[in-house]
């Protein structure tokens, strides 16, 4: 069965607006866990402009499921993980001023920085997981660098999917055979929503979990975040 793990990273972009503490980010985790919610994921950034680096902590002590802490892995990073040691690190090739991440890592380029890195949070006992594109190379890169896991970049496959859903899903589907091959686990994100994840779901081998955010919180304005959470754990299972 596939996982729906949360990011609440918009909430925390709300909270920051006002400098308060409304929406109460702990509450919300622990409400979306009481939903249905089987993970949530954080995406600290360098400008701290939704979740802060002092969200780690309290999150980690809230959440009962699993805490996916996504992000690159500058030193400062670096040292937050390996100190707090959530579930799941999953590294993504983001600049510091990236709005939002738009690709995966090139596994092949990168292949000593990550390996090192994957070395580092493994030590810790942290699970881990590269954020890379539908490319085989790139899956059997990440595979050479140690990791547990992938997540698959699954902005294309969003963008392309009211055209030609096939199309838009076969790279995906062949990434997850070449991931299996290699023993990686799979994991996916990136604008899934509730028009796309069932498909994605169906037609993607061994999918063990899906990190969902904006769209999900764009959904729960209007129909509540319980019933939002129920709807996406249907499309899953």
């Amino acid at each position: 069965m596939t996982r729906l793990s949360v990011n609440i990273n918009k909430i925390a972009l709300i909270r920051n607006s006002r400098g308060g503490n409304m929406p109460d980010l702990i509450q919300v985790a622990r409400d979306c866990e009481r939903f249905g919610a089987e993970g949530i994921t954080i995406h600290p950034r360098p400008d701290q402009r939704h979740i802060r680096y002092s969200d780690i902590q309290p999150l980690k002590e809230a959440v009962a499921t699993e805490l996916n802490i996504e992000g690159y892995p500058s030193q400062e990073f670096m040292d937050r993980v390996l100190s707090h040691r959530p579930d799941q690190v999953t590294l993504v090739p983001d600049p510091p001023g990236a709005l939002t991440s738009d690709h995966g890592w090139d596994t092949v380029l990168h292949s000593a920085f990550l390996e090192d890195v994957v070395k580092a949070l493994k030590s810790k006992g942290i699970r881990t997981s590269l954020f890379v594109d539908a490319n085989p190379r790139m899956v059997e890169g990440a595979a050479r660098s140690g990791t547990d896991r992938i997540e698959l970049y699954t902005g294309p496959y969003a963008h392309r999917f009211p055209d030609d859903p096939e199309a838009s899903v076969k790279p995906h589907r062949e990434a997850a055979l070449v991931a299996a091959e290699c023993g990686l686990g799979l994991n996916a994100g990136h604008d899934l929503n509730l028009h796309n994840l069932k498909f994605y779901k169906d037609q993607v081998p061994g999918l063990l979990e899906v990190s969902i955010g904006h769209a999900l919180i764009c959904d729960a304005l209007y129909m509540g975040l319980e019933k939002t959470i129920g709807l996406y754990l249907q499309e899953l299972k």
